[in-house]
């Protein structure tokens, strides 16, 4: 894995801290979790909490050259990668995967076509993957998950994970934030993220049609 970090004039480093604040309190979320229930699904299809963690806290465990022999190993298929290594990791002690998302490596990680912004909506989406079917909803800051709202509209972005925002409107109900225009999906600002990513949300949560 590559680390990048930033500092350039319009790198976004100064989304660092704000990756690093996501990933501390997803660690204070899920410490005082029971084993069973690192256990509960969540929004990311077929993965526990344990696997979700296991995914997100990679770059604190598997340094450039580790990570390419495993994704050679894989045929350099990405999804293959992250779903073995997901799945295999996700047997570590859950105190190894809290130490991981409290890893300064993991806080200054980014990849090389993501930056910055690539990194906290990383950690956002998948924090919300876990803290969702915990029942944590509204923890993200409004100024991260506006961040994260704007990259997801931005350039097509949402497109990567089968989401076509054409014709249509977007407008958070917690806080001042719209896209676009046409019929509105309406939501709080954490589950507009999620609607953006292709999450099947609980009933309810979301006015408007899908997207």
């Amino acid at each position: 894995m590559t680390t990048n970090n930033g500092h350039g004039e319009g790198s976004g480093a100064e989304l660092q801290p704000a990756v690093e604040a996501e990933y501390l309190a997803l660690a204070a979320l899920l410490e005082p979790l029971s084993e069973e229930e690192w256990d509960t699904p969540s929004l990311c299809a077929g993965w526990r909490i344990r696997e979700v963690a296991a995914h997100v806290t990679m770059p604190a465990r598997y340094d450039q050259e580790r990570f390419t022999a495993e994704l050679r190993a894989c045929s350099y298929d990405f999804g293959a990668l992250s779903d073995k290594i997901a799945a295999r990791d996700a047997a570590l002690p859950t105190a190894e995967l809290l130490a991981g998302l409290r890893s300064g490596t993991l806080h200054h990680f980014t990849s090389p076509d993501g930056g910055w912004q690539g990194a906290l909506s990383h950690a956002v989406i998948h924090g919300l993957d876990m803290a969702v079917p915990l029942g944590a909803a509204g923890r993200v800051p409004p100024a991260t998950v506006t961040a994260v709202l704007d990259g997801l509209t931005r350039g097509g972005v949402a497109a990567n994970f089968g989401v076509r925002l054409d014709g249509r409107g977007l407008q958070a109900t917690d806080l001042d934030w719209s896209f676009g225009s046409g019929p509105v999906l309406s939501g709080t600002a954490e589950d507009l993220v999620l609607a953006l990513t292709g999450r099947t949300l609980p009933p309810g949560r979301l006015a408007g049609d899908p997207l």
